[in-house]
Formats: structure tokens, sequence, C-alpha cells
């Protein structure tokens, strides 16, 4: 597309942005005078602009230019860019996963769907809960085997903890090592991309405490937290069960009440939404495909059916939710609600201006298709 140097200016097509509350993603698109270069740039959580909702053309000069740019928007609008081209198009999020990994098996498929989502850029893992170095060398095994060792590992903060590591077994085959301190990581991380990094947090949230009470003005410099926690109108089990304290807010009240009173943004994934189970069939397809990925998966799988008593067959992928809304919030539509902690480590909505985003129904179906189709088919 080729115009004279004295017409060229900037022309936007705007769709509202979920991040902004309002139910659509932003789509711009860029004419610039300086270099002549097009630019399309979709939102990075824009991943189906099939229905992009109303559209704003912003004309900022008139130019010879402005009937081609007409048609390329329409053609966007009509949802002729894909998902794949809206993708590859945008940046990927600077992302942190900090995890209680090795207990149950959902920061397992969480990490796996993480590493297969171009999305995310994996800044790092902090390791949370109990023994943290341990989890770290679980890490470690699990990175070195998929071909990441680039990714730091960091441990956080240990804890007392009476939960059996049922994963122990296939961590202590990893050399035993010194891991960075996790709190200052993820702090370090903050001042080195103020505004842009992303927290997955699918562990209690004792590293995110501590970064709060050691440097709360770095911390406020987080783009968001996506956090998976809390019980807000059901609990564990069918969805009959009343709301009840779940395990990451109940390891640590006090650190989930600091996050929530931090001023962040915050992004909820709470029972509600998360209770999705693996049936034996998508599971089969995941162990069977055979990649270093799904082995790691397999092996993990069996360690904690063999050391989880009175479990159900089918896992319950609490943590991927956490990670499928950082890259596809469509799937987990969230509302704004003032949640407030407790003592004991319950999540309760109360009257007044809100604190969090909370997704309260998922999509099960779909995130189901996007697990398999990230972690059990070639990319």
């Amino acid at each position: 597309m080729m115009a004279s140097p004295s017409s060229w200016s900037l022309y936007s097509f705007v769709t509202p942005n979920q991040e902004t509350k309002i139910p659509w993603p932003i789509l711009s698109l860029s004419y610039w005078r300086k270099g002549g270069k097009l630019r399309i740039s979709p939102d990075p959580f824009a991943m189906r602009l099939a229905s992009p909702g109303p559209v704003t053309l912003l004309r900022m000069k008139k130019h010879s230019i402005v009937p081609a740019l007409i048609a390329l928007l329409l053609s966007v609008a009509g949802g002729h860019l894909t998902v794949a081209q809206a993708s590859s198009a945008a940046a990927p999020q600077l992302a942190i996963i900090d995890t209680d990994i090795g207990d149950d098996i959902d920061d397992a498929f969480a990490l796996a769907l993480a590493l297969r989502s171009p999305e995310l850029k994996i800044l790092g893992v902090t390791t949370e809960f109990g023994d943290t170095e341990l989890r770290a060398r679980l890490v470690d095994r699990y990175l070195a085997a998929v071909g990441r060792k680039d990714i730091p590992v960091a441990a956080g903060v240990a804890t007392q903890a009476n939960n059996v590591f049922t994963q122990a077994a296939y961590a202590r085959q990893a050399p035993e090592r010194k891991h960075p301190d996790g709190v200052a990581f993820l702090l370090d991380q903050i001042r080195k991309h103020p505004g842009e990094v992303t927290i997955i947090a699918i562990g209690p949230e004792g590293n995110l405490g501590a970064a709060i009470q050691r440097d709360a003005t770095t911390f406020r410099k987080v783009k968001r937290v996506v956090l998976m926690g809390g019980s807000v109108y059901r609990g564990y089990g069918d969805g009959q069960r009343p709301p009840q304290p779940e395990w990451n807010i109940l390891c640590d009240p006090a650190a989930a009440k600091a996050l929530f009173t931090s001023g962040v943004p915050i992004f909820v994934m709470p029972l509600d939404s998360t209770q999705v189970h693996l049936p034996i069939e998508e599971r089969e397809k995941i162990f069977a495909f055979g990649s270093p990925l799904t082995d790691q998966l397999t092996l993990l799988y069996h360690q904690w059916v063999a050391r989880t008593d009175n479990h159900a067959a089918d896992p319950t992928l609490f943590d991927p939710v956490a990670v499928t809304y950082a890259i596809r919030p469509d799937l987990c539509p969230a509302k704004p609600l003032r949640i407030e902690v407790d003592d004991k480590g319950m999540t309760r909505p109360v009257d007044g201006n809100p604190n969090a985003q909370v997704c309260l129904q998922s999509d099960e179906k779909g995130f189901l298709d996007l697990l398999l189709t990230r972690v059990a088919s070639p990319q």
C-alpha cells in the first residue's frame, strides 16, 4: 500500500476492550508516517473477533489511502482476521507462573498449557508453599525434559505443610541445587518490566504476600494477577454445595488479604468456574501423544494417582483454567466483584467498589478443546 509521504497519518479501528470492563477486545489498525509502515496490532487477549461489536473509525486527516484502509478495516470487522493471525501479530504477554506444583496434578497441566501457548513469554517459574526447593527441582526436571532450561526457576517462601507431596519421587531425580529467592525474582522482574508482567498464581499466595510486604510500591507496578483461588457461591464438588474455604486461600489467608487489598488488578478463577474434569478419553489422548511434554504429564499423573487417597480417576483441572483466562478470557468471562477474605479463608462477595474481576462460570468444552489442541497436537 503506497501513498505520498505528506498524506500519511494514523487511523484506528476500535472495538471495546475486556480489560477495561467492556465486552470486546481492542483491535487497532495504524498507518504511521514515519517509515511508511502499515501495522495491525491486536490486543493480546483478542483471540476471536468474529462478532466485534460497535466499530469506530477515528479519522485524523483526509488522504488518498482512506478507501484502502476502510476496506481493510471492514474485512477485519467481518471476521476475516483468524485466531492464528491475531495471535501471531500480537506481542506475547510477559508472565510468571507462581505454583505449588507437586501435590495435586493440575499444576503440571497448567504449566504444560502455558509452555504451549505462544501468547505467553514465560519470564520464570516461582514455587510456592511447603518444600519450595523440592518443588523447584521438580520444575527443573520438567523444563529440562521439554527443552526449556532457558526459563528461570526460583524457590519461594518455604512453609510448614502436612499434605502429601505426591510427585516428590519425580522431583528427587533432578540434581539438588540452591535456587534463587522467588520473592526477589518476582520483584526484580516487575522492576525490569513495569506495567507489563502478568503473574499467573496457581498456588497459595505466600510469595505474593511476601512481595507486598517487602516492596509494595514495586508490586503495585505489576500488570495484573490471574489467580486460581476462592469460593464465591460454590464449594468443592457438585454445584449444590455452599461456598467453603478453598485450598489456596486457606493455606495463607493473611497473604490473600494482602493481595486483595493491594490495589493491583486481580482476575479470579474460583471453585465456581474451575472444577473441570479431564475424562478418560481426553486423558488417554494426551498420554498417548508421546511428546516429551505429554510424557512428563503421564509420569506425574501416575505418581499422583499412586500417592493420593480417595481420589477420582479423572483429575480436576483447577489451575489450567487460570492459564486459559490469561490467553483466552472469552472462555471464562469475568464480572466485577468486591471480594473480602476472612481469617478462615472464606472469600465472600460484599458491597463496595470492586477489587477483582471474577469468573463464575467457564466454557468447559471450549477449555478442554483448547487444552488438547495445545498440549496434544503438533505445533
